[in-house]
């Protein structure tokens, strides 16, 4: 199973607004030892969001999303939830009770609609204003605004998503091949540290030098630490066939 993220909002797209969200749950999943699998960043498109939403459903992934469940006419992540999931849009009774004792008088006749939601959805509480966000499934769904959507956010990691958690999380270590070497000439030594160790995830940065920093290729070995150090020891010797790299520890076991 991949774990997601949507970013929602024409603001976004139009660099209106800078997006914030991206950095806090990669920082919010580390923390708990998960990952990232990818990201997606969304206009306010009600058939686009519904059909990215549907290809998550369909690939069993977990969906965090922020963004487009106010109450706005350019706000229509709640009714593309309902059209991914094939739902109709139904007024959630404890979501409007929340919001009437929030606002009293001014809750209608437009507040209440953001107790609307895909039928038989879910709440996730929402510490600053009592407007709550939902979920379908293993998609949930929080508003924009930062204040809100991380300690949603956080509620959902550790109240829905806890089996997620990791004591030890995955570790990277890395290093630097200083020389006059190219990704290719390195290519079989990847493909032989991979085929060792298929638990890591390998990556290489290479930069092509200046007259202030030599030629250099970053490399670096994510996943368990045993498997990981492993990886990185193996390289390391491997790069013993190329007597002209030098190689600077960036990061060790």
């Amino acid at each position: 199973m991949s774990l997601g993220l949507f970013v929602i909002g024409d603001e976004i797209l139009s660099g209106k607004r800078q997006d914030k969200h991206l950095s806090k749950v990669i920082g919010l999943l580390g923390e708990r030892g998960i990952a990232l699998d990818w990201a997606q960043f969304l206009g306010d498109d009600q058939d686009r969001i519904a059909g990215a939403i549907a290809a998550v459903a369909r690939r069993g992934d977990t969906l965090l999303s922020c963004g487009g469940i106010g109450a706005t006419p350019d706000d229509c992540t709640r009714q593309a939830a309902a059209q991914a999931f094939g739902r109709p849009i139904a007024r959630h009774p404890e979501a409007e009770a929340l919001i009437l004792a929030q606002y009293g008088d001014q809750a209608r006749p437009n507040r209440v609609l953001m107790a609307d939601f895909p039928a038989g959805a879910e709440l996730i509480p929402n510490p600053v204003n009592r407007v709550a966000g939902f979920s379908v499934g293993q998609c949930y769904f929080v508003p924009g605004f930062p204040e809100m959507a991380w300690p949603m956010l956080e509620w959902v990691l550790d109240q829905r998503l806890r089996p997620l958690h990791q004591a030890e999380p995955p570790v990277e270590f890395s290093l630097n091949a200083i020389g006059p070497v190219t990704e290719g000439d390195l290519l079989p030594l990847m493909r032989d540290t991979l085929a060792r160790y298929p638990g890591i995830k390998l990556s290489s940065l290479p930069f092509r030098g200046s007259p202030e920093r030599p030629r250099q290729i970053e490399f670096g070995f994510k996943g368990p630490r045993a498997e990981a150090a492993a990886a990185y020891a193996s390289f390391r010797e491997g790069l013993k066939a190329w007597p002209e790299v030098q190689v600077e520890e960036l990061s060790r076991p």
